[in-house]
């Protein structure tokens, strides 16, 4: 276990460092919920006013599992690059444990992720959002191990595709449902009956509502159960996966 921690905590500077020399993908990853929430936020006033809730404290946690989302989901691109440019080949030749090599990589995305968690979070709280501190705690909680699943699935799928242009349409087109029947940016009971019963088979919606419920100080068990374990059965799924892609890669 020493062994394992001291690998991966060497995988997990040397891929600090390279993020704080190129902050491109930080910036980018942040300036999408943070638009969201200043330029759409707004507009949910009179929509959400219905529901009889603040609109920030409803629309944050959406963001979150957002930001969880979409941010990680793009962490196998430079993935892609260390591969072109002959990293992973060169770990090959080491005799680092190979889940080591991706719970370092994995590492570097959950501390990205946790800073941008806490900067969305400080913004909805200046813009009205109701403050819940134990809420806040377990909403940035399930946010980050999903955030984790997505980094781990797209390091897994970066590797087996080894090419930007095959990952970039398929993320696209896997983005897409998850965005519109999670109920991120609007109530799914607002929509037809047969889109709320469709968005009901969609995992994010069950880790939405848990860190929307959260967020709100209500811990229903049955909405946080739903949420809890399809957030740690896909981040289980995914870390298995990835682990056994990059054993295979560096067998």
């Amino acid at each position: 276990m020493t062994t394992f921690l001291r690998e991966t905590s060497i995988v997990f500077n040397r891929q600090l460092r390279m993020n704080l020399r190129n902050p491109a993908w930080v910036i980018i990853g942040m300036l999408q919920p943070v638009l969201y929430l200043l330029l759409f936020g707004p507009l949910l006033e009179p929509v959400i006013g219905q529901l009889g809730v603040n609109q920030y404290t409803w629309f944050v946690p959406g963001m979150l599992v957002q930001l969880g989302i979409f941010g990680a989901f793009f962490a196998g691109f430079s993935l892609i690059g260390e591969w072109r440019e002959g990293v992973i080949e060169a770990e090959r030749v080491t005799p680092a444990s190979r889940s080591a090599l991706l719970m370092g990589r994995l590492g570097r995305d959950l501390l990205q992720l946790l800073v941008q968690a806490l900067i969305l979070v400080a913004l909805g709280l200046v813009m009205g959002m109701d403050w819940n501190p134990g809420g806040i705690l377990l909403g940035i909680v399930l946010t980050i191990l999903l955030g984790g699943a997505c980094a781990a699935a797209s390091n897994a799928f970066a590797l087996t595709v080894k090419s930007e242009d095959v990952m970039a349409p398929v993320i696209n087109l896997v983005m897409m449902p998850v965005l519109l029947l999670s109920g991120i940016l609007l109530p799914m009971s607002f929509g037809a009956a047969w889109l709320d019963t469709l968005a009901d088979f969609m995992p994010i919606r069950h880790v939405v509502d848990a860190v929307r419920g959260a967020f709100f100080g209500d811990f229903d068990a049955s909405t946080m159960g739903w949420g809890v374990g399809w957030t740690v059965l896909l981040f289980g799924l995914a870390v298995w996966w990835g682990t056994a892609v990059f054993r295979r890669e560096n067998a």
